[in-house]
């Protein structure tokens, strides 16, 4: 073992979360994958899904998984973190990605995982699962999403103006009058516009937005609207949502409530913040109805946020819990 090999050896020993691997993985149509993986190379497979989509995975996201006992793969979907080229929509669909998971595992020789993703990374775990379910040990949820059309409509206007009228007032006036009986089809056409003086300001406002309705204690609750044409930064996540959802999510109608059944005889668990103003329990219950074998745990005093009072520690119990019934 070379010096530098020996030194970065005893740096994983010192922290147990530091990355066993790290690699650029090409998965064809010109993108490469940012993919880790943690704990121990014997241990309970498992994969982390990222939300968004459009965000990427954190390096709190490792320590979600008990290093002592699992083997977590994490990864930046196509477009997303570290993954090449940055911000990429072509060839990127809910199929390419499934696709690309299952690359992953034959790159690591699981012949099974336990698959953990919140929000749309429960979108993804949901229709990684369906489609391979002969692939899945155990599923562990948070902030169900099933990628329609229906849920981010509701969320983004009736939810919005009932909890923070004033922000959906704000919301709003970001559209010209015309464009203000559907603001969120107006929305993804204004964020995939090529001009920046179109997207900019439209992009700035649904992330701002879509913000406050993920956290219980919100620290903004309204959009600064004089802000908005001043340059800065662009956020990631609204334009990879827009791509995604004005294509339903690239699948068909209800396709993950249809298609659950296909799950039965996969231990899942969901956390549900009871408060959650994006994915609310209801949409958790309705999966649970018909996912034979899998439970809902209701985090009092939550919303949408994994850092939200109570909610990360239910998901790393989850992950526990599930992992328990994997070794078994």
């Amino acid at each position: 073992m070379t010096p530098d090999a020996d030194a970065a050896a005893s740096a994983r020993r010192a922290d147990p979360f530091a990355p066993l691997t790290s690699d650029m993985l090409d998965v064809g149509d010109g993108h490469e994958l940012y993919v880790e993986s943690v704990g121990r190379a014997d241990g309970i497979p498992a994969i982390y899904l990222h939300g968004g989509p459009g965000s990427g995975c954190q390096p709190d996201h490792r320590r979600l998984f008990d290093p002592e006992r699992m083997q977590a793969v994490l990864f930046d979907q196509r477009g997303c973190g570290r993954s090449r080229p940055k911000g990429s929509r072509e060839h990127n669909t809910t199929a390419h990605l499934i696709a690309d998971m299952e690359k992953i595992r034959e790159k690591f020789g699981f012949d099974r995982w336990m698959v953990v993703g919140g929000s749309w990374g429960a979108t993804l775990a949901l229709a990684y699962a369906q489609a391979h379910p002969e692939r899945v040990s155990g599923i562990a949820l948070r902030a169900t999403f099933l990628g329609t059309q229906a849920e981010v409509e509701t969320a983004f206007t009736s939810r919005l103006a009932q909890f923070y009228p004033a922000l959906h007032e704000d919301f709003l006036s970001v559209l010209p009058p015309e464009e203000r009986a559907q603001p969120v089809a107006a929305y993804y056409r204004r964020i995939l516009d090529a001009d920046p003086a179109v997207h900019g300001p439209a992009s700035r406002a649904w992330h701002d937005t879509e913000r406050a309705l993920s956290e219980h204690k919100p620290a903004k609750a309204r959009i600064d609207l004089a802000s908005l044409n001043v340059w800065r930064t662009l956020p990631a996540t609204p334009f990879m949502e827009a791509h995604y959802f004005i294509n339903d999510s690239f699948m068909a109608e209800n396709q993950l409530l249809r298609n659950a059944p296909r799950l039965a005889g996969i231990p899942g668990i969901i956390v549900q913040g009871r408060y959650d103003l994006l994915c609310p329990p209801e949409t958790s219950q309705a999966l649970a109805k018909v996912w034979p074998g899998s439970e809902i745990r209701i985090v009092e005093e939550a919303g949408h946020s994994l850092y939200d009072a109570g909610v990360r520690d239910a998901v790393m119990r989850s992950i526990a819990d599930l992992a328990s019934k994997a070794a078994r």
